[in-house]
């Protein structure tokens, strides 16, 4: 195994160097964060975007692991990273103990993903005791729609409360 990844480094293309470069990079990110690995190959970190904490982003280099044969973003790399924005703007307001999962996501694919980057603003539409709905937008780097979804969210989980037992 080793041999062939140094055989890449050392002969392939930049592009297949680019995704081995990736591939440590969500190592590292699974070992610091105990983020997805997903998480780490997209190079995912967001912000809020309000003091309410009401809206997220995330902000992502275009890289050669998100293109389909086609040479632009492939559809269930958007999709991730729309269910990725919208989860992690719910998941970072609930308390220890709790999590969010998705239970319905709906998308509309308005044009191909391309150029440097791309910009991903979930926003809570309703937040309800056990269910909550976000809508998102993804852009490209010139700022063109590039897909819009709404998706559902059921909290699960108990919070943690200081001097609980287990």
């Amino acid at each position: 195994m080793l041999e062939e990844l140094r055989e890449i480094w050392e002969n392939g293309t930049e592009q297949e160097r680019e995704v081995l470069a990736l591939a440590a990079q969500a190592v590292r990110r699974k070992r610091e964060r105990n983020s997805a690995y997903l998480s780490g190959f997209l190079g995912l970190s967001g912000e809020y975007l309000d003091e309410e904490k009401r809206t997220y982003q995330f902000i992502v280099p275009i890289t050669p692991f998100m293109h389909n044969s086609l040479g632009v973003v492939h559809g269930g790399i958007t999709a991730t990273l729309i269910d990725s924005t919208m989860g992690s703007l719910i998941n970072r307001s609930l308390p220890n103990g709790r999590y969010a999962v998705t239970t319905e996501l709906k998308i509309n694919y308005i044009r191909p993903g391309t150029g440097k980057q791309l910009r991903c603003v979930a926003a809570i539409l309703h937040r309800g005791q056990s269910l909550v709905v976000c809508e998102a937008s993804l852009y490209d780097d010139v700022e063109r729609l590039v897909a819009h979804a709404t998706g559902s969210f059921m909290l699960l989980g108990h919070p943690k409360t200081k001097g609980a037992t287990g």
